[in-house]
C-alpha cells in the first residue's frame, strides 16, 4: 500500500494550538487507539482552522516543512499492518 501523500497530524500532548507547514492535511486527534475519525481539513485562503472532532486549532506557518510542527512531535506516523 502506498504511503499517505497528505500529512496527518495528532495531538497526544493536548495542545490548544499546533502550527503546521501545509494547508491541506488530516487530523487524527490522538494516536491509536485514542484517535478520532481521520478527517481532511483544507485551510483554503484561511491561516487557521479548528478540528470539528477534537477542537485542536491548526495554524499555517509557512516557515515549517510538511513534516514539522510547532510544538514538535505532532506528525502522525501510519504504522504498516
Amino acid at each position: 500500500m502506498a504511503g499517505h501523500s497528505i500529512p496527518h497530524f495528532q495531538n497526544d500532548g493536548g495542545h490548544r494550538l499546533i502550527e503546521i507547514g501545509v494547508k491541506e492535511f488530516m487530523c487524527t486527534g490522538a494516536s491509536v487507539p485514542f484517535d478520532h475519525p481521520h478527517i481532511f481539513i483544507d485551510l483554503g485562503h484561511e491561516t487557521e482552522k479548528v478540528c470539528s472532532y477534537c477542537s485542536t486549532l491548526y495554524r499555517y506557518n509557512p516557515s515549517l516543512k510538511a513534516t514539522e510542527t510547532n510544538p514538535p512531535g505532532c506528525v502522525f506516523h501510519v504504522k504498516a499492518a
